[in-house]
């Protein structure tokens, strides 16, 4: 837990406007704050984390996470020619379905098609580039806020009105706790994530020289579009074995099979702050990333290259409806799904 060394104000309600979006839909930010001086804003586009601030003993703050500083940006970077989802809630199913395509009760559903002849993140307009409505705002005596969004039935050909729900929560332990719920009129596919890009030294920096740790001895093999064959690659001896610490990598775009809850770890020796990720799902992509080609800036005008940040996209597997053996995706007809990622920072200089 930080030890108090900064001056402390009660946490408080901090919403602000952040602006329209081309349909004139207002966009607000709410920022979340705990004793120890820890921020989070959220926007409701997309559900956005927008900044995630770390204190140390002298009150001086780093931000984690990549960002833009205007709506515009945000809705802009989806025209890139590989859109980032900085921070965003990525649905209805994250990562890629192979030519957009699973057979649903014996009916084959075809999706639209975003990724060359494949599904990303959820289709052209997936749940990243929704206005999300906030049903519980951040008081003095709980730090959360809850975002709510609702599909509609073939919204990206997807079966069924989804109702989803995101809550985050920053607790005195330091922890971002995301907590995701689903239910649908109609048995369809569900697979939430959240898609913010790390980096401990702040937004600024570069990945690579932090430590990562993936709690996993296998990965998904996949082709040369990244789609999973089915097949699972062991980690032992592999480049991609991070059982113990090792400096993250330039390149990385994969899906590792988690053995329990604990994810996987990112630590900085500069900024003596690490990260702790925990989930209840089978697999957390990992993804460096955040590019954005020199065309948009990010915050405090931030230039975002190829290892600006890493993800750590706590997920099912990818393409999961068209493998058998893979963990089911399928949500039932009034059933409910639920997803819980906690991501806990402690820094060594408190």
């Amino acid at each position: 837990m930080f030890k108090n060394h900064i001056s402390q104000n009660n946490p408080s309600l901090n919403r602000k406007f952040f602006g329209l979006t081309p349909k004139k839909e207002e966009v607000y930010s709410y920022t979340l704050t705990n004793k120890h001086g820890m921020e989070v804003t959220v926007i409701n586009y997309g559900a956005t984390i927008t900044t995630l601030k770390i204190p140390n003993s002298e009150g001086l703050k780093t931000d984690v996470v990549l960002g833009f500083d205007k709506l515009e940006d945000y809705i802009e970077s989806f025209a890139l020619p590989s859109a980032p989802y900085l921070g965003a809630v990525v649905g209805r199913f994250a990562g890629r379905i192979q030519n957009a395509s699973f057979e649903l009760n014996g009916k084959k559903i075809q999706l639209t098609q975003n990724h060359k002849t494949h599904q990303i993140h959820g289709g052209k307009n997936g749940f990243s580039q929704k206005i999300w409505a906030v049903t519980f705002e951040p008081t003095e005596e709980n730090q959360s806020i809850t975002l709510e969004y609702c599909s509609p039935h073939l919204e990206e050909n997807f079966p069924g009105e989804l109702t989803v729900k995101v809550t985050y929560t920053l607790t005195e332990n330091n922890e971002l706790a995301v907590q995701f719920s689903a239910k649908s009129s109609a048995d369809t596919l569900v697979n939430l994530t959240q898609h913010s890009y790390f980096n401990l030294n702040g937004h600024q920096e570069d990945i690579n020289h932090q430590n990562v740790v993936i709690h996993a001895d296998t990965m998904l093999e996949t082709t040369e579009e990244l789609i999973p064959t089915g097949k699972f690659i062991a980690l032992k001896n592999h480049d991609y074995d991070f059982s113990t610490p090792k400096e993250c990598p330039a390149i990385i775009d994969n899906t590792f099979v988690l053995n329990d809850n604990k994810a996987a770890t990112l630590y900085s020796e500069k900024s003596k702050i690490k990260m702790t990720v925990t989930t209840n799902q089978p697999a957390v992509h990992v993804y460096v990333g955040g590019n954005c080609f020199g065309q948009i800036k990010g915050k405090e005008t931030a230039d975002y290259h190829p290892t600006s940040g890493i993800c750590f996209e706590a997920q099912n597997f990818p393409d999961t409806p068209n493998h058998s053996h893979f963990p089911n995706a399928i949500l039932k007809k009034d059933e409910l799904y639920t997803h819980q990622t906690i991501f806990k920072f402690e820094n060594q200089l408190l």
